[in-house]
């Protein structure tokens, strides 16, 4: 299963980010993910951003593998939300945007 800098990458090679927006996955312990959309890149900068959202490693892997719906695990709290609750509803396009192997 990828780690954090390969997923990292891999969503960085794919440009998943949403332009002009910055989207921060924080993942706790294990680190975070920045879509920064207006320097169109992908880091793991700890930086501000228009919207965070804490969820697990292991919950955010399974939904970008499509195992998890984002809706339902929002809806569980498995996932927080905090800042532009529009920008997170882009959450799907911008995971469908990688996809994470077995």
């Amino acid at each position: 299963m990828a780690d954090l800098s390969e997923v990292t990458q891999i969503m960085g090679a794919n440009n998943a980010f949403v332009p002009g927006k910055r989207i921060k996955f924080d993942f706790g312990t294990d680190g975070v993910i920045l879509l920064d959309g207006v320097a169109e890149a992908v880091t793991n900068d700890d930086s501000d951003a228009d919207t965070s959202i804490k969820i697990s490693f292991d919950n955010f892997k399974k939904m970008a593998k499509g195992d998890l719906n984002a809706t339902t695990a929002f809806m569980m709290g498995k996932i927080k939300i905090s800042g532009d609750m529009g920008l997170a509803m882009q959450l799907q396009s911008v995971t469908s945007k990688i996809k994470l192997g077995g």
